[in-house]
């Protein structure tokens, strides 16, 4: 048995990160900030408060699109019961895969971090 559940949404831009922070920050009503990890460089966070879902700006060399992040216990237990209703990989980035929905949108499955994961997600056998 494993656990998973909706961590949070990624902005990709393909542009000027602190301008699209500033946007999405301003649109969304949170103040936006660099992480704190400096090998995350690439990335704003919207302060949504420490429960519930993250709203994360990423600069990507690709169009710019939004995507998921499903946080899990055991990555390849979730991959594998996501290929099972018809997603598939499409890369590994560190710890975590880049995978496409069979309506060909893109997410990511990562490791869960959040404070709220154990009461929140949801079990699979």
């Amino acid at each position: 048995m494993h656990k998973s559940k909706l961590a949070g949404m990624v902005v990709d831009c393909d542009g000027d990160l602190d301008a699209a922070a500033n946007f999405w920050g301003r649109a969304l009503g949170h103040d936006s900030r660099p992480l704190n990890d400096p090998n995350n460089a690439g990335y704003r966070e919207l302060d949504t408060g420490s429960k519930g879902n993250y709203i994360l700006i990423q600069s990507v060399d690709h169009a710019s699109r939004v995507h998921l992040d499903i946080e899990t216990d055991d990555i390849e237990a979730e991959v594998r019961r996501l290929e099972a209703l018809g997603a598939k990989k499409i890369e590994q980035v560190r710890s975590w895969w880049v995978m496409e929905a069979p309506t060909g949108h893109r997410f990511c499955v990562i490791p869960a971090e959040r404070e709220d994961f154990a009461e929140m997600a949801n079990k699979w056998s």
